[in-house]
């Protein structure tokens, strides 16, 4: 089935406004990307937290629409 690159990247865009979203399509599959999340509301967080809110941003389709996603964040320098 597989998700769009453009709709993964609005889903993350939408959840962290302001965010800086990197996101390059591994396989050429729509179904295995890498991220790169780079967000204020990181600040303070945890890596693991980070990453909760970008898997949050996803709604679920994590396992479904989306089979794997290489995931990296940060917070702006």
């Amino acid at each position: 089935m597989g998700m769009r690159e453009d709709d993964l990247r609005s889903m993350i865009e939408a959840a962290l406004p302001g965010a800086v979203v990197t996101i390059t399509d591994l396989a050429g599959d729509n179904d295995h990307y890498a991220a790169h999340v780079v967000s204020e509301a990181f600040r303070g967080l945890t890596r693991v937290a980070q990453h909760k809110a970008v898997y949050a941003a996803l709604g679920g389709r994590m396992g479904g629409e989306l089979h794997a996603l290489q995931l990296t964040t940060a917070v702006p320098s």
